[in-house]
């Protein structure tokens, strides 16, 4: 099945952090559904024409009877099929229908909820109850339903999720495992009853009804510093701050995760939601899993102490040859092994195979400047985000980047002549694209890069049609930025400057 960075970038032109906010909302999600006992669909509008719009992802709830058995991501619905989908991200704000909806003889209650990003609604969450089945309203119905809807509201805000409440929700405690909630002062005002078999099995025998969960909560974790940190977890969430998950161990030895979210719908204190869970007994295969991890990264590490060592032992060569061809060529080889080195070293350090690419190449690209500063005075410069990638393409395009900036720096500036080479990156849920821009000399009378015999360009080339499966080319900038951001050279003839422009696919299917 396409994931819904796939579905986004075939069917709309989100931008990376529409996506990325998007993929917050559905790490989030199965909460929602769980604590509204219906199902939840996200629909965007397609993007040759806002009045119809595509599914891309489902939940259903663990709660309850699911309204959808079926596979929904993919169809599609016009605006006289779900006419609150359209009204909901033109107005921004939730709309419901008022009478039930019989979908395949099932009736059930629709409602839209947009989520919002910064000012705008780039999608439409439709939450969809089966009335098929009759529910007898009960104290722990009505607090899962009031939970829900203040959480929907925050969406609809804009306020929820947040992207520092960390990346470990698919850990965290659902809400079958335990919840509990508290008001404004901290008094909790409902426990599930998981939630209260959590704290029965931490120490607490009595009814957490009224009880004030913070000093509660203190005074039965062993660690102190545990202790501690847990209690400004719930009390930073009260006051309106994402929580992330914490793990303490109690004084009766049951261990026990926390994860507390803030309820601040429409911009109302509310109190917050804690979810809890007795993990005791699956510690040990969790730390199993993360054995084989720690081993991974571990493997990373070696090869890059490996490369290190490899970069060193050219680094002596080179200094070794007195042939500057040569020297220079080792020079070049130290370069490329140790920014594949530097990825290595970053994967290490992840826990998902996954790389910020933004902080590699802010140690990657000043190594390259290093090497131009003995010939001539290049500065370098990136704007945009190239955002984190999966560990298959940060090797490959590490080395692309560092490779294009080399080549414009050794050959759009020559005689110790001063110059600037820009890194300008744009990402989309479907390519993300590299331009190198210099303000040099430009490229020579009848240049073709199927021709050229560069090693570097060679290597560029071959990397971003094999590994990346994108697209390379090389022009003359453009005559606007030539006039604006060209330099004169020592005889004061005008730089014309050159863009090499990389366009890789993030979706398998582009």
């Amino acid at each position: 099945m396409s994931t819904l960075a796939e579905l986004l970038a075939d069917h709309t032109g989100l931008p990376g952090e529409s996506v990325d906010h998007l993929q917050l909302v559905v790490a989030e999600w199965q909460l929602l559904a769980d604590l509204s006992f219906a199902d939840f669909l996200m629909w965007v509008p397609v993007e040759e024409g806002a009045d119809e719009f595509v599914c891309v992802s489902q939940v259903r709830p663990t709660t309850a009877p699911t309204a959808h058995p079926e596979d929904v991501v993919g169809t599609r619905f016009t605006t006289e099929d779900h006419p609150q989908l359209a009204r909901a991200m033109r107005e921004g704000r939730i709309c419901r229908e008022e009478e039930p909806h019989w979908y395949r003889d099932l009736p059930m209650r629709r409602e839209a909820i947009p989520v919002k990003l910064g000012d705008s609604v780039i999608a439409v969450l439709s939450r969809e109850t089966n009335l098929a089945t009759p529910r007898v309203p009960s104290p722990l119905e009505i607090a899962y339903l009031g939970s829900a809807a203040d959480l929907c509201q925050m969406i609809a805000d804009g306020t929820f999720p947040s992207p520092e409440g960390g990346n470990d929700v698919h850990t965290s405690p659902r809400v079958g495992d335990g919840l509990v909630r508290v008001d404004q002062s901290g008094t909790v005002v409902f426990a599930s009853p998981n939630g209260q078999s959590a704290y029965h099995r931490m120490g607490y025998e009595s009814d957490l009804i009224g009880t004030r969960l913070v000093p509660l909560t203190r005074s039965l974790v062993r660690d102190p510093f545990d202790a501690t940190e847990v209690a400004h977890r719930i009390l930073d969430a009260i006051n309106g701050k994402p929580g992330t998950r914490t793990e303490v161990e109690s004084r009766r030895g049951a261990v026990v995760l926390f994860r507390a979210l803030p309820l601040r719908p429409a911009g109302r204190a509310a109190g917050a939601l804690v979810l809890v869970r007795d993990v005791t007994e699956v510690k040990r295969r969790d730390r199993a899993l993360l054995s084989k991890d720690a081993t991974i990264r571990e493997i990373h590490h070696r090869v890059k102490n490996n490369l290190q060592t490899v970069a060193a032992l050219l680094r002596l060569q080179s200094r070794r040859t007195h042939s500057e061809e040569a020297k220079q060529a080792l020079t070049e080889s130290v370069r490329r092994v140790s920014s594949i080195a530097m990825v290595h070293e970053a994967l290490s350090m992840s826990v998902d195979e996954r790389v910020d690419l933004d902080s590699l190449f802010d140690k990657v690209l000043p190594m390259v400047g290093e090497v131009a500063t003995a010939e001539s005075q290049v500065r370098l410069t990136r704007t945009g985000s190239f955002g984190v990638v999966a560990a298959e393409i940060a090797t490959p395009l590490v080395m692309v980047v560092a490779e294009l900036v080399q080549n414009a720096v050794g050959h759009a500036f020559s005689g110790g002549r001063h110059g600037r080479v820009d890194i300008v990156v744009e990402r989309s849920a479907r390519w993300l694209d590299v331009l190198v821009r210099d303000d040099g000399k430009g490229l020579p009378p009848g240049f073709s890069l199927e021709r050229a015999n560069g090693l570097g360009l060679q290597i560029a080339r071959t990397l971003v049609e094999s590994e990346l499966r994108g697209s390379l080319s090389l022009r003359g900038a453009r005559k606007d930025d030539a006039e604006t951001e060209g330099a004169s050279d020592s005889e004061g003839a005008k730089a014309t400057g050159t863009e090499a422009a990389v366009r890789i696919p993030l979706s398998r299917r582009s």
